[in-house]
């Protein structure tokens, strides 16, 4: 018989692509859970995991173990709150953008631990870039994420990217080259703002790119650069700059789910949050 333990830790090294990261989420030893994913291959006679030089990856068999292990671990939480009748208890991790964690997730995350307090939620900070990967590989259950296109069908929620700065005058002067602050070059508002200066004729340079979005902040704060942020996670003290530079495009925000048939758990959290993020303020 398998052991729902070993299926539930087996897929947390298989999403953390780590046995050390898998055991500190668990709180257990490396060794403990190494010896767990020995004896969950030995069980089903095949290896399941194979060592890299950065952690562990699945093999053919491994993958094939992870979509059947997730759908047994699903059942099971699912059949405990139908027969139990309480509240729902289970595992969900859920990733998003940084600026977006900042502006919505405190209001979306109180109102659903208040009502499934026994749910535990594991939260991934990254940009859409790198979370579609970690959803197609099943390693978070399910993301917002930005879409260039703010009509999309599945967007709820729609996000003006606004230039910020120290100053309301930031930028003003048309003569000036324009110093930015900006995220990686594979995220929307990095394109968003170069596409918007070269179409305008405006000269530019870019003095700080990096993912972090309190690095773009304390870059802007210091009045060094102007960056890019949605409008939603401006922070109080910096300006939006709306003289002298383009305007800059709409993108819509969406929640993007990894398994077509998904838990109970996860079920419930896409509900609320596509029941409450449109009308976030």
């Amino acid at each position: 018989m398998l052991d729902l333990n070993l299926l539930k830790n087996f897929i947390a090294v298989a999403r953390a692509g780590s046995i050390s990261v898998a055991a500190a989420q668990a709180g257990r030893t490396q060794s403990a859970l190494s010896m767990q994913m020995q004896r969950l291959a030995d069980q089903v006679g095949q290896d399941l995991l194979q060592r890299t030089g950065a952690g562990v990856r699945l093999t053919a068999a491994g993958e094939r173990m992870l979509a059947h292990a997730e759908q047994l671990i699903a059942r099971h939480d699912d059949i405990l709150a139908d027969i139990g009748g309480g509240t729902p208890k289970g595992n969900v991790s859920l990733g998003c953008p940084e600026d977006y964690s900042i502006a919505f997730l405190p209001e979306l995350l109180k109102g659903f631990c208040a009502i499934y307090s026994k749910v535990e939620l594991r939260m991934v900070c990254a940009p859409t870039s790198e979370l579609r990967p970690l959803l197609q590989r099943r390693q978070i259950d399910m993301a917002l994420v930005s879409k260039s296109d703010p009509d999309h069908v599945s967007v709820l929620r729609k996000e003006d990217f606004v230039w910020v700065a120290a100053t309301p005058d930031a930028g003003v002067s048309t003569n000036d080259i324009v110093t930015l602050a900006l995220s990686a070059p594979s995220t929307l508002d990095h394109r968003a703002a170069c596409d918007a200066m070269e179409l305008n004729n405006r000269r530019y340079r870019i003095a700080f790119a990096s993912n972090s979005l309190a690095g773009l902040i304390a870059i802007a704060r210091s009045g060094h650069a102007i960056s890019v942020l949605t409008r939603t996670a401006v922070p109080p003290d910096l300006h939006v700059v709306t003289r002298g530079l383009p305007t800059l495009p709409t993108i819509g925000i969406a929640l993007e789910v990894a398994d077509a048939h998904p838990s109970l758990t996860v079920e419930l959290l896409g509900n609320h949050i596509r029941a409450v993020l449109p009308d976030l303020r």
